[in-house]
């Protein structure tokens, strides 16, 4: 059997590991394929395939996107896009000027609330990658603001709490549409954290094609559901760990695995469109 992990981050976003340190993990897991989907940047997808070269490991060019749909953060995977694709890659250039512009709102709300934090603790811990809420939250640990990133998402910048900005530049439609419009395969990042599973079928409206079934935080019942979801809307399956590295190191890389038929099924739906 050949395995794939097709949901992992890489410091170009809020992951931790190189392309080159990413390839290596996965060669120590023994998969044959990735899938690299960076937030808002497809900037580290050269370096990792030139990585993967050396493990005979197989990369899969993708983005996961942030985007808005009636107040609730959606994240949208795209699979096997073209990331030199010109109208993406201006799009992707504005997401990232809008996540520093939210990095400076949410900072201001910190500090209604007496947590002071300098923006460029925030930047330094992004390293030139995208901003999100995830550095912000490293660097109130860093300063002594708090004890643990769990708890400023807990009490501070997690959804809903008092200083979570969400003002994202795209809606899901318009993330979907981006994606089929580079060539790749929309599909709805672990969605029980939407919790609102009858936005599925507008999404398919909209152009949707999978689902990311396989999760670490899904319960084998939530797994049967989606798979049955699935099979009714005729989507695509795909899963992986969602791994950043040393930012969330209980989640290891191959820690949730699929079947190599579902690389397979993803690249011929990519044929068809």
């Amino acid at each position: 059997m050949r395995f794939a992990d097709l949901h992992l981050h890489t410091l170009f976003s809020d992951g931790t590991y190189t392309p080159q340190e990413l390839i290596l993990e996965a060669s120590k897991r023994d998969l044959s394929a990735i899938g690299l989907v960076d937030h808002d940047t497809v900037d580290g997808v050269e370096a990792t395939f030139k990585a993967a070269k050396s493990k005979n490991i197989e990369v899969l060019a993708g983005i996961e996107l942030s985007s808005e749909y009636d107040g609730k953060e959606i994240h949208i995977l795209g699979y096997l896009i073209d990331y030199k694709n010109k109208r993406l890659m201006g799009e992707l250039d504005s997401l990232k000027k809008n996540r520093i512009e939210r990095a400076y709102k949410i900072i201001d709300k910190l500090k209604g609330m007496n947590i002071e934090l300098e923006p460029k603790a925030v930047f330094a811990m992004a390293r030139g990658g995208i901003v999100s809420r995830l550095h912000i939250a490293q660097a109130m640990v860093k300063v002594g603001q708090i004890s643990s990133t769990a708890e400023a998402f807990r009490k501070y910048i997690g959804d809903k709490c008092p200083a979570c900005v969400l003002d994202f530049k795209l809606s899901t439609q318009e993330a979907i549409k981006l994606i089929r419009d580079a060539g790749g395969i929309p599909v709805l990042a672990h969605p029980y954290t939407v919790n609102r599973d009858e936005l599925i079928s507008r999404f398919i409206d909209y152009g949707l094609m999978g689902l990311e079934v396989y999760y670490p935080e899904h319960t084998q019942s939530m797994v049967n559901f989606y798979l049955d979801l699935a099979k009714k809307f005729n989507l695509l399956v795909t899963g992986g760990s969602d791994c950043h590295g040393l930012a969330k190191p209980a989640v290891k890389i191959g820690s949730i695995k699929i079947p190599y038929v579902l690389v397979e099924r993803l690249k011929e739906a990519r044929k068809e469109l």
